[in-house]
């Protein structure tokens, strides 16, 4: 089986809602976002995994959304479509919105790369029946030029850097901006048709585009001419470095390195079932070009949501070409692929029992794998050799993998017990560098003591006697029933005894803080600290809280690095004062290192320490709401559910909690503030009418918060009001304050208003640009001319349109154009509207 090149994912999320509703018709990508185009009209900006970017939504059509093209940086997005409207929408500000209606179905639309910077013209093209240049010029007039027309409609338009490359019904043509001219014409060579064949194209790079239309896949290169011809021929012409035909036809293409990428659909694809014709899946290959054939490199079958009912231009393929990603679009679905990286291929040999390859490639490669690691590769070979019965190749194979991890090396030796199998690695086990808890070492000699005398006794002098409790193994003797072995081994002792007059001082000291510990002396923790016992204590901690919990909990916190915090919570568990003690610190000390303990905190703050719990409720947001609302309520705890209330969302009844319960209005106030919703607001006046201490505290807060009128108005006649002419005083004072703001407010804009209109007029006296090209719209002659002989006067109006002074009729004082069109296409006034 030969490993796959591509892995995919199908994008989901809000896609799936938007897609469940509607059917998407175009998508344009971008390293930030994604630009999702519906048969509705609406335009969808999403995340790469499909999430629905807040606010960014558009309603830009009232029917299929053609294209839609993004700027190099991601600032704008522009679209057409069938109803004759093209819009630019900014992302970030509404300073360059832009919305055209033309009188004609629009297929296609292309943004400048560099449309984001200001001093560029702010272009875009759009094609319908012709090729139009669109350019914000002087003083945001909206200007258009025809670059192409007369080859029937253009259906797609794609630009980058200098040249804008488009396709219509006689072929593929390249526009080069920096010489304002089209550098040539490449024909469709085939004859099937647009609306059901399209024409994909992508640039590769600046100076390369890649064509796949129907079954021909062309790849072009701009070039700059070297000699320069009299024929006055371009600067630029694209050669054709790799041309042939397909056995399929194309759905989409991009690059990939020094290949392409080809989304295709089956030419022999449609099978009759049950009296209709079903479509076959849609592949997606990796192509070597060359110049009159392909290699084929991988070929994958695509599982796309309804399948069987789409045809070739149903489908579509984007790509990021800087992070190797391929979108395939349908109506229904949405699928990325992505280059398969080093885990992948990890994974692939794991699944296909590669064990030996698969560590030699996590060997070679450590730094840039972020899934898988060699421990990890070389832990699951151990598992298959153990499932394989191969105890032995199993055993050999935990020098190599274990290496000096301590943790690993007493689970594997767990494992090995639990299937009976110690003595397959009990000639593996490390001495020293690492050293494991003596209970390793004297399982493993206890298992031999029951089985093995002779190995027993080789591992006793093999073995050095630091590594376990001799007096462990010599007590697990007396229980055989065999005499002569118990005097062996302890005759055995007193040899081991006599080789090691003067014991190894750490013997003494594990051996002296294990008596502290049990005479609960208070040495105990100065001794694990100073002398690093802490793996002599690592199934102790309950008795360390019971006997000193302060002492106990502060070597913990200081050594969580030697005793995980996820030990010490599974042993203090059955204790719940010590386990809040523990937590309680270390919230303090690493709030990080508790969140996964939040939702127990909650229980133990209410059942030890009430008074911290809503502070700890208000600073976390690691906790369960619903457990913490089930446990308030359980302790009938108010200001703690009237927080939780308010973080769930029903603030109705938490308000109601306050009046009842609580009966605070100053903490009603404070919580209407909080949550801005003025339903609550009503709430809490329908609630006051009743209550005149409640009155008294409102006429003291309205203003900015609620309006005055409202709370006045609602008092019943003959209600006493404790304060109520202080309280009136101060909604007058209120009240004139704000006025006072309003007067200094209006001065500002009056101010404002006269310095604009003077700006104005002195923009409208200044200079208006005439560019070289521009001609006469009344003669159809350029307007400057580089021969005196026949130079004419200008007429330039404000509007920008200039005249030969010669063309105009004699005392003329408005523009012929716009005097006759005030309301017509390409004015201001309909394009505003």
């Amino acid at each position: 089986e030969v490993e796959p090149k591509l892995k995919y994912e199908r994008i989901s999320n809000d896609v799936n809602n938007i897609l469940s509703k509607d059917a998407a018709s175009c998508l344009s990508v971008h390293p930030k976002f994604l630009a999702l185009g519906t048969h509705w009209g609406m335009i969808h900006i999403l995340d790469h995994i499909g999430n629905n970017v807040k606010g960014k939504e558009v309603q830009a059509h009232t029917t299929t959304v053609n294209q839609i093209s993004i700027d190099d940086r991601g600032d704008y997005i522009a679209s057409c479509s069938d109803d004759g409207r093209v819009t630019i929408t900014g992302l970030y500000t509404a300073d360059n919105n832009q919305s055209l209606a033309l009188d004609r179905p629009v297929k296609a639309v292309a943004l400048d790369p560099f449309f984001f910077k200001s001093g560029r013209g702010r272009h875009f093209v759009t094609g319908d029946e012709k090729l139009i240049m669109n350019e914000k010029g002087f003083l945001n007039r909206h200007k258009t030029y025809i670059l192409h027309q007369g080859e029937g409609p253009i259906r797609n338009i794609k630009w980058k850097s200098d040249f804008i490359a488009w396709s219509n019904e006689q072929g593929v043509k390249v526009y080069d901006m920096s010489s304002k001219s089209r550098i040539t014409h490449i024909t469709k060579d085939h004859d099937y048709r647009p609306e059901m064949f399209g024409c994909h194209l992508f640039w590769k790079d600046d100076r390369t585009l890649l064509i796949g239309w129907g079954d021909r896949i062309k790849i072009c290169v701009v070039r700059d001419q070297v000699k320069k011809d009299a024929r006055e021929l371009p600067t630029r012409y694209v050669e054709i470095v790799c041309m042939f035909t397909t056995e399929f036809y194309i759905c989409g293409i991009a690059p990939l390195e020094d290949n392409i990428v080809v989304l295709t659909y089956e030419k022999e694809s449609q099978q009759e079932e049950v009296g209709r014709a079903v479509a076959a899946r849609p592949h997606l290959q990796i192509l070597e070009p060359h110049m009159e054939y392909y290699e084929e490199i991988s070929n994958d079958a695509l599982s796309i949501r309804g399948f069987t009912e789409y045809r070739c231009n149903d489908y579509n393929l984007e790509c990021i070409p800087e992070e190797n990603l391929f979108y395939i679009l349908s109506p229904k679905d949405i699928v990325v692929a992505k280059l398969r990286d080093l885990d992948d291929n990890i994974t692939w040999l794991l699944e296909h029992e590669m064990f030996e390859e698969a560590m030699a490639a996590a060997t070679q490669h450590e730094k840039e794998l972020k899934k898988h690691t060699y421990q990890g590769i070389g832990q699951e070979y151990l598992h298959y050799l153990l499932e394989e019965e191969q105890y032995d190749e199993a055993g050999v194979l935990c020098i190599k993998i274990l290496g000096k991890k301590k943790d690993l090396w007493e689970d594997q030796v767990y494992k090995f017990a639990k299937i009976k199998q110690l003595k397959a690695i009990a000639p593996y086990l490390p001495r020293g560098d690492p050293k494991l808890s003596p209970a390793i070492y004297e399982m493993v000699l206890n298992e031999f003591l029951q089985t093995d005398y002779e190995v027993f006794y080789k591992l006793i002098k093999e073995w050095p006697q630091d590594l376990y409790n001799l007096e462990t193994i010599e007590n697990a003797s007396f229980t055989l029933s065999d005499w002569c072995l118990i005097v062996k081994f302890r005759i055995l002792s007193i040899v081991f005894k006599k080789r090691n007059n003067t014991l190894n001082p750490l013997i003494h000291k594990t051996s002296f803080t294990m008596i502290s510990f049990r005479l609960q002396h208070k040495d105990v923790f100065q001794l694990i600290k100073k002398h690093n016992l802490f793996d002599s204590i690592n199934d102790k901690i309950v008795q360390l809280m019971h006997f000193d919990q302060d002492q106990a909990v502060k070597m913990l916190l200081d050594n969580m690095d030697k005793i995980p915090v996820e030990k010490v919570v599974h042993q203090l568990d059955l204790t719940p004062r010590h386990l809040h003690a523990y937590l309680d610190q270390l919230i303090q000390k690493d709030n990080q290192a508790s969140q996964p303990y939040h939702g127990r905190m909650v229980k133990l703050y209410a059942e030890f320490d009430q008074p911290k719990l809503l502070s700890f409720l208000r600073t976390s947001q690691s906790y369960p709401l619903q457990m913490a609302m089930d446990e308030c309520q359980t302790r009938d705890l108010v200001k703690e559910q009237v927080f939780l209330l308010g973080r769930m969302g029903n603030t109705k009844q938490a308000l109601q909690l306050i009046m009842e319960r609580v009966q605070d209005v100053n903490h009603a106030i404070e919580f209407c503030k909080e949550q801005m919703d003025e339903e609550l607001w009503e709430d809490l006046l329908d609630y006051s009418m009743s209550k005149p201490h409640f009155m008294t505290a409102l006429l003291q807060n309205v203003g900015s918060h609620i309006d005055p009128i409202k709370v006045i108005t609602r008092i019943k006649k003959g209600i006493e009001i404790p304060e109520l002419r202080d309280s009136l005083v101060k909604i007058l004072q209120d009240y004139n304050l704000q006025i006072s703001l309003r007067e200094g407010c209006k001065k500002i804009l009056v101010a404002d208003s006269f310095n604009l209109m003077e700006r104005l007029i002195n923009t409208q006296k200044k200079g208006v640009f005439v560019e070289e090209s521009t001609v006469c719209p009344i003669c159809h002659q350029s307007l400057i001319i580089n021969d005196l002989r026949y130079a004419s006067n200008l007429a330039v109006f404000y509007c920008h349109h200039a005249f030969h002074e010669d063309c105009l009729p004699p005392n003329i004082t408005n523009c012929n154009i716009c005097h006759s069109q005030k309301r017509g296409p390409g004015s201001k006034e309909h394009f505003i509207k």
